[in-house]
């Protein structure tokens, strides 16, 4: 499991490896309200994530929600992988924000 942050002055890339799920959710909440700055552009990979919890849906969700409102472009980048995109769907998500 892990969360991690690579930034510079235009965009933050938040990369997730492993199973995200409860026990990591107050590190990717306090990590997505750190990087939804107005004018900034934000990414999370999930190439390396084998499956994320409904917490962690919730909290990307949430977070793309904020973002569209704060004039910060959102968006999930990379393969996502089959099984977090059923998990999405399973969990009434249709509309997850996708790739830029």
């Amino acid at each position: 499991m892990g969360i991690s942050l690579e930034q510079d002055d235009a965009q933050s890339l938040v990369r997730l490896k492993g199973m995200i799920d409860i026990s990591c959710a107050a590190e990717l909440k306090k990590l997505l309200l750190k990087v939804l700055e107005p004018g900034r552009e934000v990414r999370v990979n999930l190439d390396k994530a084998t499956d994320l919890d409904v917490t962690a849906i919730e909290l990307l969700w949430a977070a793309e929600r904020a973002a569209r409102s704060s004039d910060v472009r959102f968006a999930l980048t990379g393969q996502v992988p089959k099984r977090i995109s059923s998990a999405v769907a399973d969990a009434g998500f249709e509309k997850f924000p996708v790739s830029l």
